[in-house]
């Protein structure tokens, strides 16, 4: 429980279907300590007053509440990789991170030893019985749909997870939440890098990361001006650059060398890409991969619509996907995730573009 109406209205509903239910919220951060440069006790995620909102609404609903300490985990699995992908030249996505370790690793290990059947979470995704396992699909509201930052799950977990809400859109979620009377029916919307509070990510990292500005030059390479800091720019990033002519796009972050390479956004697309760290959902998928899995699409981003390839499997488990149209601004440390139709294959994290 995060807190907010999503996995307040996922308790609600398995209380209203009979389950004998355990509310859980993870301590991210310790809240005695005060961060010297803003004043603040941790980030914006579960904070205090989110788990009060937490507990309140699972007492509301008669169900036992409890908080898991989570803060070492959090800060090696999920901030310690943000600031170390920075630091190595990738753009990361810590909201996959936290899933992958934090909720399916540790907390569901934390679940199944208080001898729960199952962890149910607030997310949009939907889980369907498969012959051979499970199967991972979107949420029944695309515009919400969360099954991009689950591509890490197991068959295991997934025998194991529920996902109350999956079948609803957030509209119903904030009407079933009002009709039951839960105290965060009206409840914004949480940022979506939750643990930075300072006005950007580059702010956060700035305190943390000490790298040298450095040139920036052309795809010639031509030095065209000086950045502040590779940490501060990601693929495809266009303001910020404070370059005379152009328009110009970061086409690469040159971490050996300490140089931005720019140019002309015609010199982002990229024809395919090589992603590592590959996790299969689908084992059929997965043995049709090693031949070439065609008639899939791959979002390349949480927003990107999906593109049309061809994903193989490479010597090593890497795969290698090639579009059937170049796409723009494909950046290293995001992840590649596999659809066909609705359902999630799997996916890998990006390595490479294939220019």
């Amino acid at each position: 429980m995060s807190g907010g109406v999503d996995s307040s209205t996922a308790l609600a509903l398995l209380v209203e279907q009979g389950y004998e239910c355990i509310g859980v919220s993870m301590q991210l951060w310790d809240y005695s300590k005060k961060n010297d440069a803003t004043g603040a006790t941790g980030g914006s995620c579960c904070t205090l007053d989110d788990i009060h909102d937490a507990r309140r609404v699972a007492e509301g609903l008669g169900v036992p509440f409890y908080v898991v300490n989570v803060e070492d985990a959090f800060s090696k699995e999920v901030v310690d990789y943000f600031v170390s992908s920075y630091l190595n030249g990738a753009t990361p996505n810590p909201c996959i991170k936290c899933n992958q370790i934090l909720k399916f690793e540790v907390l569901l290990k934390k679940a199944l030893g208080l001898e729960a059947d199952f962890l149910a979470t607030g997310h949009y995704a939907r889980i369907i019985d498969a012959p051979w396992g499970k199967r991972l699909v979107e949420g029944a509201d695309p515009s919400k749909d969360q099954s991009y930052f689950l591509f890490t799950m197991t068959q295991a977990q997934l025998e194991r997870v529920l996902f109350p809400v999956g079948g609803l859109t957030k509209k119903e979620v904030r009407e079933r939440a009002r009709s039951l009377g839960l105290k965060t029916s009206e409840k914004a919307e949480s940022q979506e890098i939750c643990f930075v509070e300072e006005p950007s990510y580059a702010d956060f990292l700035s305190k943390r990361i000490e790298l040298p500005t450095g040139e920036i030059v052309n795809n010639e390479g031509r030095v065209l001006g000086s950045h502040k800091g590779l940490f501060n720019y990601t693929i495809g990033q266009r303001k910020g650059l404070n370059l005379s002519g152009g328009p110009f796009y970061v086409l690469d972050i040159d971490k050996i060398n300490n140089r931005l390479v720019v140019g002309p956004e015609s010199l982002l697309y990229s024809r395919g890409l090589v992603a590592g760290e590959v996790n299969w959902i689908n084992p059929e998928a997965r043995e049709a991969a090693r031949n070439g899995l065609d008639g899939v699409t791959i979002k390349i981003r949480y927003r990107h619509p999906g593109a049309p390839c061809v994903v193989t499997i490479l010597p090593g488990g890497k795969i290698r996907a090639e579009f059937l149209s170049p796409q723009k601004a494909v950046a290293p440390g995001q992840a590649a995730v596999i659809y066909r139709g609705e359902e999630v294959l799997g996916g890998g994290w990006i390595e490479c573009a294939i220019r």
